[in-house]
């Protein structure tokens, strides 16, 4: 066995030449400053791009348009029950676009899991085409297939049945943000469902337990995860959207993010514009942190029951 001597300094090294050379705790930086250092370019473009945006826009928000501080933007939000109805549809179309890419996104998600490469290489393609196109054109493209002449009504027409008004509605919103947000939806489902164990099913079903119950008990709360993860993402994405809304929807759907941009360029009150948008951000915000609360148990654990 080699003989290890001990240098001035502290440094161990072989006096064989064996080992790696002398090592010393001396000059090395602490973990946690490494970190930091790697860290600090993506901060300090998380600062400037939306932490100063969200603090100018929370001080444009407590003034008038001469400039004077004022909790009167706030007082009139709140105090108009047209505003509160407006705040309220928000959410609802909100929520039922995250519940709609969960009822399509979740089956979607199981069958892509169970595929091939090469299948699941189509399939992810055929997910993430809307996003790759332009998100005027596909909403135009949705005026012309629920419009009056396109192909849903003809179909309808074709088997004797009367077209209902599928533009400028809420249907009509829907309808296109679920095509847009699905992928947002599948894509963390697939996170979760591909890390669950593939041993676990087959091993409850050779102890009795028959499909739907390893669905419930196994594979639906191990996928937990990724279904609040995607809803979180769904969730604020549609609550802030606006191209889709005011192209499907049209003044008739009463939506914050419609409203936030009347203010801010036709009536050019920017303060009230301000505080609709902050008002959005906070519930949504707190719809959030109390979604996320309602499904965490014990440890930080995501289940259901």
């Amino acid at each position: 066995m080699a003989a290890v001597g001990r240098l001035d300094g502290g440094a161990v090294s072989a006096p064989d030449g064996q080992g790696d050379g002398p090592v010393s705790g001396r000059g090395s930086s602490p973990p946690w400053r490494t970190g930091l250092l790697l860290a600090l370019p993506a901060v300090v473009i998380f600062a400037l791009l939306f932490v100063a945006p969200l603090f100018t826009l929370v001080a444009n928000s407590f003034r008038t348009q001469t400039g004077a501080f004022t909790f009167g933007n706030y007082v009139r939000f709140l105090g108009d029950p047209f505003y509160r109805d407006v705040l309220w549809n928000t959410l609802k179309v909100a929520a039922l676009t995250t519940a709609g890419c969960l009822v399509i996104g979740y089956p979607f998600a199981l069958y892509m899991r169970g595929r091939s490469p090469r299948v699941r290489n189509w399939l992810a393609l055929l997910l993430l085409s809307p996003l790759l196109i332009s998100m005027v054109i596909r909403a135009y493209g949705w005026l012309v297939v629920l419009g009056p002449n396109g192909p849903v009504a003809a179909v309808l027409t074709w088997f004797g049945i009367a077209p209902p008004q599928l533009l400028y509605n809420d249907t009509a919103v829907l309808i296109g943000m679920v095509h847009v947000m699905l992928a947002y939806m599948v894509l963390p489902l697939m996170g979760s469902l591909d890390r669950i164990d593939p041993t676990l099913v087959p091993a409850a079903k050779g102890l009795g337990a028959p499909g739907w119950t390893c669905f419930w008990r196994i594979t639906l709360p191990l996928s937990a995860p990724g279904m609040l993860a995607g809803a979180m993402i769904v969730f604020s994405l549609t609550a802030s959207s606006f191209v889709t809304p005011a192209i499907l929807g049209g003044p008739k759907v009463k939506l914050m993010p419609y409203f936030v941009y009347t203010q801010a360029t036709t009536t050019l009150d920017w303060p009230y514009a301000a505080a609709i948008g902050f008002v959005l951000v906070v519930v949504t915000t707190g719809l959030l942190l109390g979604y996320s609360r309602l499904l965490r148990r014990g440890h930080g654990e995501v289940v259901f029951g």
